[in-house]
């Protein structure tokens, strides 16, 4: 049996934008020039409204922490030894999307709701993946 590696996700003419503004450190997500609400996963169709008038912007990067599970097993497609975090974040501009969480122990004790996030960028083979540490707070 061949060793596990990670997962390796394949743009598609869809998500191309999104993964070339992540190479770049850009977190790219579309809003809709209609109802103008931002969303994401990438789709050529507003969710919200059901316009095709949509567009690519760059989000600010930060976000909360919506949800978690803490895996404790071995997945296919993961490398490292648990436990991690599978999070839920909720981006400023209002999307939520899935993402890995970075620099907090994986306890629930560190993995507080609401916490601030900012995103950063990690390679997986061609393509840069979005996740998310501990926001730094100016002082």
């Amino acid at each position: 049996m061949p060793p596990r590696g990670k997962a390796v996700p394949e743009p598609t003419p869809d998500t191309q934008p999104y993964w070339d503004g992540a190479a770049a450190g850009e977190l790219r997500i579309q809003r809709c020039l209609d109802c103008r609400v931002p969303y994401f996963y990438p789709r050529p169709i507003c969710p919200s409204c059901g316009s095709d008038q949509v567009e690519w912007f760059t989000a600010s990067g930060d976000a909360t922490l919506y949800s978690y599970v803490i895996n404790h097993r071995p997945a296919p497609g993961f490398e490292e030894e648990g436990p991690y975090a599978i999070a839920v974040v909720q981006l400023a501009e209002g999307p939520r999307m899935m993402s890995s969480i970075r620099g907090v122990p994986a306890t629930p004790d560190d993995l507080v709701l609401d916490m601030p996030l900012r995103v950063a960028f990690e390679q997986r083979g061609e393509v840069w993946l979005p996740v998310f540490g501990p926001r730094q707070e100016a002082r």
